[in-house]
């Protein structure tokens, strides 16, 4: 099979129906411009435990079209587990990523299929422009690549998001790889091989509302930081030289007090400020090497990424 394409789906009901019409014509383009048809082809949904009629839509689509898969999942498990389980039942010498919101343009599949053939194992899509995102999305959107970018250990291309084009031979490499903290576009990054980037225009949203609000990504952000950084440990560290660096200059300050001059060191405020300041360094110390400390409890558990309910194809 020469391409695989993963969608994950959680309570897209307002978008499958456009979704569908804009991957057969996909599949159009595949076919006249590259000579790939349905039969070289697999669309793999993942149902993300959707709420809503998701499910059943995909269904009725998957009894009509033979190119169709729906892994669904016995809950939800969250994106980037669902993109995995995608990566792990593709069948496809190409595999792409593409999100079902209709941002990330579907047609664009052939400029990176294209793109691929000149000898890259990797292209991944850069974001030129956002429509209909407001200034808070596209302000922490663009904070977040430069942070991440600033931060990790490795080279994560500023303005890409998981919608790429991947040889098997990356696939491979990606499902060798464990973890249940995810961070997909960090792990491709990670595995290295030739990448390559192709700009475009992401469009608004289709219908219904982003499933990465702000508190979702504020988390996905720290899984990202966290998975490729150690940066947050090395801070723990110089904020505890720097207390400690303020407390000698205190006590310094005191002792001249003390002994040269003969102002009165009643004590209670600068007692508060420093108990404040150390039990707040402290706090946020065991905060974050409990962060750590706990995802290295969740590894060591060792427990499936996802669970699946049931594959649907047609027979």
């Amino acid at each position: 099979m020469k391409l695989s394409i993963i969608i994950p789906i959680y309570n897209e009901h307002e978008v499958i129906a456009e979704l569908h019409k804009r991957l057969m014509s996909t599949l159009q383009l595949l076919n006249s411009q590259l000579n790939i048809g349905s039969q070289d082809l697999e669309f793999i949904f993942i149902n993300d435990g959707s709420t809503d009629d998701s499910l059943a839509q995909l269904l009725s689509l998957v009894h009509t079209n033979a190119c169709y898969k729906v892994i669904n999942f016995s809950r939800n498990f969250g994106h980037q587990k669902a993109v995995t389980a995608g990566l792990q039942h593709a069948k496809g010498q190409s595999v792409v990523i593409i999100d079902a919101d209709l941002q990330d343009p579907p047609e664009l599949i052939v400029d990176l299929y294209k793109k691929q053939q000149e000898g890259f194992d990797v292209v991944y899509a850069v974001r030129k422009s956002r429509e209909g995102e407001g200034f808070l999305k596209r302000y922490t959107a663009k904070l977040f690549y430069r942070l991440i970018f600033k931060i990790t250990d490795i080279n994560i291309p500023i303005d890409t998001g998981d919608f790429r084009i991947m040889r098997k031979n990356v696939v491979d490499v990606l499902n060798s790889m464990p973890e249940s903290h995810r961070f997909i576009r960090g792990m491709v990054s990670w595995v290295g091989f030739r990448q390559v980037g192709l700009e475009y225009d992401r469009q608004e949203r289709f219908a219904g509302q982003t499933k990465y609000p702000f508190k979702k990504m504020l988390r996905f952000a720290f899984d990202a930081i966290t998975s490729f950084s150690t940066l947050p440990l090395k801070l723990v560290i110089y904020m505890g030289f720097f207390a400690s660096f303020i407390g000698l200059l205190g006590a310094a300050y005191i002792v001249y007090i003390k002994f040269f001059t003969t102002v009165t060191i009643t004590g209670w405020s600068s007692i508060m400020i420093t108990i404040l300041l150390l039990g707040g360094v402290q706090l946020v110390t065991i905060g974050i090497m409990g962060e750590y400390i706990g995802r290295l409890s969740e590894e060591s558990k060792k427990r499936p990424l996802y669970i699946i309910e049931k594959i649907y194809e047609k027979k």
